[in-house]
């Protein structure tokens, strides 16, 4: 985690005292349930509870040291505890494995993550829909290849991201639901040494459903889905982020990126305004996106465990999480901000000489009888002339001239196929599709 890409709700949820919080109360929840159930003695619990109450500081760097001599993170907890809490803590963890504590308190933190990028989201789709009801009917021209294909809104291209932003919601709530699993199921997860009723006690006071089959760990293609949902979510991020840098280049400056007053863009060259935050978003897709292979990998344990996935869900777990967190907050601050410049939309639109209308002439042509490929034959002759000078001829005005096309069709039908109303007549259908 880089603190100059993290924020504090998200990076709290990763520290260790809040993974220390969360594995007391797997284990007091779960001594809570075995003494109700007559195997450890209810003053053990209640030992566990009313230390809890007094609201203890929790001593990473004492647990750490005695880490260092046992080399195992739990046990190192457990005396911790045990050191504290007096002789009653000896009936914690009974008929449990480190897996139970691990992989639940993951499941807790991946779903109270899922909640700060739920509200991210929701953030950002707020931001979007805004802009995009103020831009409804701002024509621009849509590319293909990058090239000019035909005129569309910006409103319709911030629709088009709210909708897959809508998807990725959609799925971080399945993704959610995925993870947040309870394991209390002992070693290799048959239950052979703490009942069953202690796993559904602890999942509900936790707020987890129980894990169906947990072999000693909660199965890791939960975890891969859930990583692979955070890498579609930053792919989405980077194609927004992708589509701002292109409109702010200096030949197209249909948008960009709010410049704030005393902003440097260069230290070389004091003219330059760049687009810096889209340029990091996309880099920081990457780095989300580099979590979901190794979560892919670790699907294939071996047998009912092994711990070849825990080093990398300690790193992808907080890394990606809080990264995401960022780039989803960042990415609503420059869409919330973002200059448009509907003028230069039109320049930009209008500098073709009339091209981004040929379909329709291509159409009509085909409509008042001949073959298709003769349309496109004579459209084309006549696009090509503009194409090469560069907009410097109107195309329009050639087929005006072109005797082949005005046999076909009269100067009144070719001045109608030219209207740029024509292409915007279902935006309010997509609107209605895209926000109900």
């Amino acid at each position: 985690m880089v603190p100059r890409y993290a924020r504090p709700a998200m990076t709290a949820l990763w520290e260790p005292e809040a993974k220390y919080r969360i594995w007391f109360e797997i284990e007091a929840h779960a001594t809570q349930k075995l003494a109700d159930l007559g195997v450890v003695p209810q003053s053990a619990a209640k030992a566990l509870w009313d230390w809890w109450a007094t609201n203890p500081a929790i001593d990473v760097a004492a647990i750490d040291a005695i880490e260092a001599v046992t080399k195992h993170d739990v046990i190192a907890f457990l005396d911790w505890v045990a050191q504290q809490v007096g002789e009653e803590a000896r009936f914690m963890h009974q008929g449990m494995t480190s897996s139970d504590v691990l992989d639940t308190t993951l499941s807790v933190q991946l779903a109270q993550a899922s909640d700060i990028l739920l509200a991210d989201l929701d953030a950002l789709l707020t931001a979007i829909k805004t802009r995009a009801e103020e831009h409804k009917y701002t024509p621009t021209i849509g590319r293909s290849h990058g090239i000019h294909a035909e005129p569309v809104t910006f409103g319709l291209k911030l629709a088009q991201a709210y909708a897959e932003f809508d998807r990725c919601r959609t799925r971080l709530v399945a993704a959610r639901a995925e993870i947040a699993t309870c394991a209390i199921s002992g070693a290799v997860g048959t239950f052979a040494n703490v009942d069953p009723a202690v796993e559904d006690y602890v999942a509900q006071q936790l707020g987890l459903a129980v894990e169906p089959v947990s072999t000693q760990v909660i199965p890791r293609d939960r975890h891969a889905m859930y990583f692979a949902t955070l890498g579609v979510i930053a792919s989405s991020i980077e194609r927004l982020a992708t589509e701002i840098r292109h409109l702010q280049r200096t030949e197209v400056l249909e948008a960009e990126e709010y410049f704030s007053p005393g902003q440097k863009g260069s230290s070389a060259m004091p003219h330059k305004r760049n687009p810096i935050l889209t340029e990091n978003l996309t880099g920081l897709a990457r780095l989300v996106r580099s979590a979901v292979t190794p979560a892919l990998e670790n699907v294939a344990l071996w047998h009912e465990r092994d711990i070849s996935h825990s080093s990398v869900e300690r790193f992808i777990g907080p890394d990606a999480t809080i990264t995401l967190d960022f780039a989803l907050a960042r990415l609503t601050g420059v869409v919330d901000k973002l200059l448009v410049y509907p003028e230069r939309m039109a320049k930009n639109m209008n500098r073709m000489g009339g091209l981004i209308h040929s379909q329709r002439v291509l159409l009509a042509l085909t409509q008042a009888g001949l073959t298709r490929d003769d349309s496109y034959r004579l459209v084309q002759r006549n696009a090509m002339k503009v194409w090469e000078a560069d907009g410097a001829l109107n195309l329009l005005d050639l087929l005006k001239a072109d005797a082949d096309v005005t046999a076909r069709l009269s100067e009144d039908q070719l001045d109608q196929l030219f209207d740029l109303g024509y292409h915007l007549k279902h935006v309010d259908t997509i609107f209605a599709r895209v926000f109900g």
